[in-house]
């Protein structure tokens, strides 16, 4: 019996109006795919919402919802893309 219980991880951010380009929020997103993905994610787990608001500022939240053997070690090539 384990007493894991998975916990969601989040990467967010709030950029204020004229501090970024569609160009920039595309490499920030992705960026913070690449980061959850270097910690065990799958790719299935990742999930990003990008909100602009009516000022023109954004918020970016990138959650992986881990599934509940998401830190047992995986055997090579069980690895979701």
């Amino acid at each position: 019996m384990s007493l894991y219980q998975p916990e969601p991880v989040e990467i967010s951010t709030r950029i204020r109006p004229g501090e970024w380009t569609e160009e920039s929020l595309g490499v920030l997103v992705a960026s913070y795919r690449e980061d959850l993905l270097g910690m065990g994610a799958s790719a299935s787990e990742i999930e990003i919402v990008t909100e602009r608001d009516a000022r023109g500022g954004v918020n970016v939240v990138a959650t992986w919802n881990k599934s509940p053997n998401a830190d047992l070690p995986r055997a090579p090539g069980d690895e979701d893309s």
